[in-house]
């Protein structure tokens, strides 16, 4: 390729932080996955939740996301998508870590189930909008989600013999073999796992919230955090309550290979009631951040990526097809969040594939140091790390961030009342 990266050293002026470690330029990943394991293992091991890395069964880059894409077919996604065992009986669409990492954009996915029939396209559709409501969520409060948003953590009264997430318990065992293992859970496990944790065991929920984050390839902390509220409790009027019936329903061959089959500790249902009243931050009707609705500025030499937006669809890479672009790898906040190796071999997949299309560089460190100097285009991105480190790279060129539903002046006070205001608005999907 003839577009070459703009270079400039990285400053040692007192006023700007420095690296952690001084070191040179990562190489580029491989775009297959066992190479991107053993990528994963050499630079990016020390930060990792565990030594081992392993791959998830999600290959990751664009031609993976394009075939998930294209292979989609909801028939049957109504009465299948909470079934758990068999897998081969699940009817889940597995398209998360796709969406998650924009590598297929909502809009894509709701124009792809155009033909499904009525009743699963609705349902599917209402997955993909309690995704879009929890990204509204999350552009308007931000870190706020980490506190509960509307009632205190609830308890049953009862205490809790053991872990939060016992592994005598074959139920609890084989979902959180999955979690750690492949990195992704159907919805109904997600929830199943959020309610033993906070609700039965009473252990914290944002430290449940945070173990879950850490394993999943499609993990946000937009949709993980709004999903755990909204099962214990702390964001609705009704906690979830996890028990055998759901087992017996969704998996019944779990509960019958069970040593506690005869004794089990979830024989009922936990008498959970909703906790007090917090004062949370306001959920009524006001505008919510939504980014530019056109391209603002120019002249972007390089394009800024994040891990919520790695697909070549990504409005300022497309712009310019053969325009170099930077991923920086946030070495502090790998530090502290302590990811599973996981999800760091499905983006440096993405990134492996990406390098084979343009001019790309890998970097590990600070990005407000790595990006500093550099004239940056990029695409708005409604998470609040975006928007600090944005204040401290100063883009010169900023795209529109890829709504399904472009944010107005709604309610976040329940998915079922920002719906209404979502179809009070011009948005194409109200």
């Amino acid at each position: 390729m003839t577009t070459s990266f703009p270079r400039r050293p990285i400053r040692r002026d007192r006023c700007r932080p420095r690296r952690l470690v001084d070191v040179p330029l990562l190489p580029v990943p491989p775009a297959d996955q066992p190479g991107a394991v053993d990528w994963v293992r050499r630079h990016l091991g020390g930060l990792t939740r565990e030594p081992r890395v392993t791959a998830s069964t999600f290959l990751g880059g664009q031609e993976a996301a394009d075939a998930a894409l294209a292979g989609l077919d909801v028939t049957g996604y109504a009465s299948t998508r909470s079934a758990v065992l068999p897998r081969s009986a699940r009817g889940a669409s597995r398209m998360s870590p796709y969406i998650r990492h924009g590598l297929v954009a909502l809009p894509e996915v709701w124009s792809a189930v155009a033909g499904a029939p009525e009743r699963d396209r609705v349902k599917y559709r209402d997955e993909l909008l309690w995704q879009e409501y929890a990204r509204h969520l999350y552009s308007r409060l931000g870190g706020k989600t980490a506190r509960p948003l509307r009632h205190r953590q609830p308890s049953t009264g009862t205490a809790w013999s053991g872990e939060p997430w016992r592994q005598d318990m074959a139920c609890l065992a084989a979902v959180v073999a999955e979690l750690r293992e492949d990195g992704w859970l159907v919805n109904q496990t997600r929830m199943w796992l959020a309610s033993q944790w906070a609700v039965r065991a009473g252990a914290n929920w944002a430290a449940g919230e945070d173990e879950m984050f850490a394993h999943l390839v499609d993990g946000s902390r937009a949709a993980n955090r709004l999903g755990w509220q909204w099962t214990v409790g702390t964001g609705s009027d009704k906690p979830y309550g996890f028990s055998r019936w759901q087992v017996r329903r969704r998996a019944p061959s779990l509960c019958e290979s069970c040593a506690l089959a005869e004794n089990c500790p979830v024989e009922s249902w936990p008498d959970a009631r909703p906790g007090a009243p917090v004062d949370g931050p306001d959920l009524g009707r006001a505008p919510i951040p939504a980014g530019p609705a056109r391209v603002e500025g120019g002249g972007g030499e390089v394009v800024w990526l994040t891990a919520e937006s790695l697909g070549d669809r990504d409005p300022a890479l497309a712009a310019v097809p053969d325009r170099p672009a930077v991923f920086v790898f946030d070495e502090p906040l790998l530090a502290r969040l302590r990811l599973a190796g996981t999800r760091l071999v499905f983006l440096a997949q993405t990134l492996g594939e990406l390098a084979t299309t343009r001019p790309l560089e890998v970097r590990l460190g600070r990005p407000e140091v790595e990006l500093a100097d550099l004239p940056l285009a990029a695409t708005w991105t409604p998470v609040p790390g975006w928007h600090r480190l944005a204040r401290l790279a100063r883009p010169v060129e900023v795209h529109p961030w890829p709504w399904l539903a472009r944010p107005g002046t709604f309610t976040l006070r329940s998915f079922s009342a920002w719906r209404r205001d979502v179809g009070r608005s011009d948005s194409p999907i109200g």
